[in-house]
């Protein structure tokens, strides 16, 4: 990193921001261009939890490729100046890089599941079985992170 004052190299600090988060972005490989979606997400003991419909582009992808990178950004406003140059933002941001691994056992599911619905809420969730079986469950187990923060 080239300004090394905006760096976050504290685990606890990166974790922060894991937690905090609420949208992750997640590129996965393809050709000629990473596609990149903004998915809602869990974190828990340094992996990134996933839901999604059954089929589609991106587990497609995932399926062929089994690694993607993602990034989290916690947006904390517009820094204003008066010249247009001197405008900026304040912001904490993690991005990484891990493995992807579909979950299909339906008690493994659930439990990735209440680890994606406590990243929102500190409510208890039921679901229901037609349900779980109708979704598709996939982590991602962080093998690198970095973090950048910008307070201006």
């Amino acid at each position: 990193m080239r300004r090394h004052e905006k760096e976050i190299a504290a685990t606890g600090e990166l974790e922060q921001v894991l937690w905090q988060g609420r949208v992750c972005h997640l590129a996965i490989p393809d050709d000629p261009l990473p596609y990149l979606v903004p998915l809602n997400y869990g974190y828990q003991e340094g992996a990134l939890y996933f839901h999604s419909a059954p089929h589609g582009r991106k587990i497609d992808l995932l399926k062929k490729q089994q690694r993607a990178s993602f990034s989290i950004t916690i947006d904390h406003g517009i820094i204003e100046a008066e010249r247009a140059c001197s405008w900026g933002a304040r912001f904490t941001s993690v991005i990484g890089s891990g493995r992807i691994e579909f979950i299909e056992d339906p008690q493994a599911k659930q439990a990735a599941l209440h680890v994606l619905m406590a990243q929102y809420s500190d409510q208890t969730f039921s679901f229901e079985e037609d349900q779980v079986a109708a979704t598709r469950v996939f982590k991602l187990t962080i093998e690198s992170m970095s973090g950048k923060q910008s307070r201006g």
